[in-house]
């Protein structure tokens, strides 16, 4: 594996775990390193890490928080 990509990878324990639960990204990086980019998006989709994500997660808690207050009422 390219020196580059296996930093990123090392530098993120996310992309660790899911290239340890998806080996057939490290046949796939070693053999394209341009799908780093892909890889990292994947990973983002999978642990919930996109900003889309996190916003929804927000909107969630505000939610509840104001359901909460309704109720207290």
């Amino acid at each position: 594996m390219d020196t580059k990509i296996k930093l990123i990878i090392d530098s993120n324990p996310n992309y660790k775990r899911y290239l340890r639960s998806n080996s057939y990204w490290y046949k796939t990086l070693n053999r394209n390193p341009q799908m780093v980019d892909s890889f990292i998006k994947e990973v983002k989709e999978k642990y919930k890490l996109r900003t889309q994500d996190k916003i929804n997660n927000i909107m969630d808690k505000i939610d509840m928080l104001s359901k909460f207050i309704n109720v207290l009422r």
